[in-house]
C-alpha cells in the first residue's frame, strides 16, 4: 500500500534541484519538492509526501489529524514508515 503521509520540511538540501529534507514521525528523508516550486515552500511547512515527492502543501492541523488517523492503521502505517525510511531518491 502506498499512502500520502504528512511530513514537515526541516531543511532545504538543494534549492537548485528542488530537494528538501522532511521529517515524518521522526524519520527524516530527502524528497523532491519540485511540484510545489511556485508555492513559496519553506522550512517548517507541512507537505503531503507520496513516493518521494511532496504532492501538496497542508497546514499543521491537517497534518496532525491525518497522522493520527494513519497511526490507527497499526501495522500498515508501520510498514509505510519502514518503506519511507529505506528508500531514497
Amino acid at each position: 500500500m502506498c499512502l500520502g503521509i504528512p511530513g514537515q520540511v526541516v531543511e532545504t538540501v538543494d534549492a537548485e534541484n528542488y530537494l528538501a529534507k522532511v521529517d515524518v514521525s521522526g524519520v527524516r528523508r530527502t524528497i523532491s519538492v519540485r511540484l510545489l516550486a511556485d508555492t513559496g515552500l519553506k522550512d517548517g511547512d507541512w507537505v503531503l509526501v507520496h513516493v518521494g515527492f511532496a504532492m501538496a502543501r497542508i497546514d499543521e492541523e491537517e497534518a496532525a489529524t491525518t497522522l493520527a488517523q494513519l497511526q490507527k492503521m497499526g501495522s500498515e502505517y508501520d510498514n509505510e514508515l519502514e518503506q519511507f525510511s529505506s528508500t531514497s531518491l
